[in-house]
Order: structure tokens, then C-alpha cells, then sequence
């Protein structure tokens, strides 16, 4: 007498499983079962129909599937889940669940499910593709749907709507309140901060970084010097309120030195009455010729300014820096110290001075 086909099984186990990674599935009827153990599917007290069962617990040495998971579900290897979860999921690789995850679902490489209500943590991906809500916690990255779910990725997070993303690379969402990645930031619509080197987006006002390319924000070119005679053609960009800036320099008050300039830093228009507006920039200045001469200022600008002919704005304001520099440079790179330290390698100090400039807005 036949008791099952081994190919049948085995052909059913991976129906199950990319149906569970490929969609959802339609809510039927479900047996209940206390509990359900077994080595690999079907090899388990609920045998080839463990899908049609809902168990309170279940515990597989390598892996299992049933129809839906009310407590506590533990696998070696994976987990497949037709319908809905509630509770802890525990697998050494995958947890794949065709339904609605409420609960927290922990593997080692994927957790998947269609809408989820969950803390999900995996070594490798997070999917969720519809609703979500929680915490979304990944080696690599996390996707999501809709919802307002938390999302923090060692590479990146990708969601159709999210509360908060967090990733060591990249952020990408159509709807978001804040993005904080180590590289760059994508968004529609930002409800509140995006932080990287580069954040893109339609609407954001608060975007702190470099470079932001904000569609209904601000980008200008500007030709700048202060009262070390170091020339800058420098590019800001971004919202309403807060914007980045970065620049290539070249000083003019000692041309026998050779010193080159790099500039970056934040800055905030905390005044404005068109035409004239008042901003508030930090700033980081180095200066060196690549051999001996090392040079590098942090400065907080004040820089009230006037908007003419429509794209033309003129800037000055004064400034207070902090100055380090090597005693091969020159000591008239400065303003009027307000302290000073000589070393017997650099010299630091604090002074006064002032900042102008000519910029085009794009």
C-alpha cells in the first residue's frame, strides 16, 4: 500500500515556499493543532495536510509549513507560513509568511510576508509588501510597503512610505517623515529631516547634507573671498530652511605658497523679507599647497544678503573662526585675534573676520 510519494511531497514543499515568497494567498478554513513537531515537511505530526492546520506551537529540525501560527514557531532551517502569524517566528534561514505577520519574525538570512504589524529582524532582508508597521531590522537591507514602519539597514532600506529610515548607504521612499544614510537620501514627499552627503527629493526643508537636490528648494553658484584673500567658487543647495554647501578655493594673498582650498558645511536662512534675507553658515576651510603648508579654519558666518535682477544675490557678513595652522604658513591668513596659542609646530587661534560674495540662483 502507498503511504505518499516522496516527489510529491517535496514538489508540494516548494510550491509552498515561492508561492509564500511571490504572493499571498486566500484565507480558508484552518484546522487547530496545539502543537506541531516534526524533522522536515511533511514529515511531521501534521503530515502532507500540516498547511490546512493553526498551531499554538511548532517545531521543526529543519523545516516546516503550516496554515497559521498563533504562539511560538521554531525551524533549523526555515518556516512557511500560508496565511497569518501572531507571535515569535525563530528560523536559522527564512521565515516566509502569506499573510499577515503580527509579532516578531527573527532568521538568519530572510523574513517575508505579505502585510506585517511586527519587529523583523534578519541577517540579510527584510520584504514586507504591503501595509507595514514596526520595526523592519536587516544585515543588508529591508524593503516595505505603506505604513509607518522603522526601517534600519546595514546597505540600504527601500519602502513605498516609511516613518523613519536609518542605513549605512542609501534610503529610498516615496513618502517619509526621516532618512539618515551615510550616502545618500531618496524621497518624493519628506516630512521632516533627510541626513546624508547627498539627499534628493520633490519636497523636503529640512535636508542636512552636502549636496541636496530638493525640486521645490534652492540651488545657487556663488564667487566668494574673506579677509584672508582665498577665493571660492562654491555650490549650495537645498530647502527652505537648511541647505549644504561645498567649494574649491585657491588663495590669492600669498601666491608663492600655492595653497588650494576646499570648503564644506551647513547653513540655515533664519531671516527672510524679500528681497533681503539673513543666514547662519558653519564652515570647515582647509587650505594646503600638498607638501608642508597645512591650513584649516572652522568658521560660523553670519551673512545678511540682497536678491536683485531676479537670480542675483550679494552677501556680506562677518565671521568667527577658529584657526590650526602649520608653522610653515604664513601667519597673516587671519582677521583680528580675539586669542591666539603659538605651538612650537602650529599655531591656534580665535578672530574675527568677514565673508562676501556674488551668487546666481538656478
Amino acid at each position: 500500500m502507498k503511504i505518499f510519494s516522496y516527489s510529491a511531497s517535496f514538489k508540494k514543499w516548494f510550491t509552498l515556499l515561492f508561492a509564500g515568497l511571490a504572493s499571498g494567498v486566500q484565507a480558508q478554513d484552518l484546522q487547530k493543532s496545539v502543537a506541531h513537531i516534526g524533522l522536515v515537511y511533511p514529515l511531521s505530526s501534521n503530515g502532507t495536510h500540516a498547511d490546512r492546520y493553526s498551531n499554538s506551537f511548532s517545531l521543526h529540525l529543519l523545516a516546516g509549513v503550516s496554515g497559521a501560527e498563533t504562539g511560538f514557531s521554531m525551524a533549523g532551517l526555515g518556516s512557511v507560513v500560508r496565511q497569518d502569524t501572531k507571535g515569535l517566528m525563530v528560523s536559522g534561514l527564512f521565515n516566509t509568511i502569506g499573510g499577515r505577520a503580527q509579532g516578531a519574525q527573527l532568521s538568519g538570512l530572510l523574513n517575508r510576508a505579505q502585510s506585517a504589524r511586527a519587529t523583523q529582524l534578519a541577517g540579510l532582508l527584510n520584504v514586507v509588501s504591503h501595509e507595514t508597521q514596526g520595526v523592519q531590522l536587516a544585515g543588508v537591507t529591508n524593503v516595505a510597503g505603506t505604513g509607518k514602519a522603522v526601517q534600519v539597514a546595514g546597505v540600504g532600506n527601500v519602502s513605498r512610505q516609511s516613518a523613519v529610515q536609518v542605513a549605512g548607504v542609501f534610503n529610498q521612499s516615496e513618502e517619509v517623515h526621516t532618512q539618515v544614510a551615510g550616502l545618500i537620501n531618496v524621497a518624493k514627499r519628506v516630512k521632516g529631516v533627510q541626513i546624508g552627503v547627498l539627499n534628493i527629493a520633490d519636497s523636503s526643508d529640512y535636508s542636512i547634507g552636502l549636496i541636496n537636490l530638493v525640486k521645490n528648494g534652492e540651488k545657487r553658484i556663488s564667487l566668494s573671498t574673506d579677509e584672508t584673500l582665498t577665493g571660492f567658487l562654491s555650490f549650495r543647495s537645498g530647502g527652505r530652511v537648511l541647505y549644504g554647501l561645498v567649494g574649491l578655493g585657491y588663495n590669492l594673498k600669498q601666491p608663492q605658497q600655492s595653497l588650494y582650498g576646499l570648503e564644506a558645511g551647513l547653513g540655515a536662512h533664519v531671516l527672510v523679507r524679500e528681497p533681503y534675507r539673513v543666514s547662519l553658515e558653519a564652515v570647515t576651510v582647509t587650505l594646503t599647497d600638498f607638501k608642508k603648508r597645512e591650513y584649516l579654519r572652522n568658521s560660523l558666518r553670519i551673512l545678511p544678503s540682497v536678491r536683485f535682477a531676479k537670480q542675483w544675490e550679494f552677501f556680506l557678513g562677518p565671521t568667527i573662526n577658529y584657526v590650526d595652522f602649520t608653522r610653515e604658513t604664513s601667519d597673516d591668513l587671519r582677521g583680528i585675534y580675539l586669542w591666539s596659542k603659538q605651538g612650537t609646530k602650529h599655531t591656534q587661534g580665535l578672530y574675527l573676520g568677514v565673508t562676501a560674495g556674488l551668487q546666481i540662483i538656478l
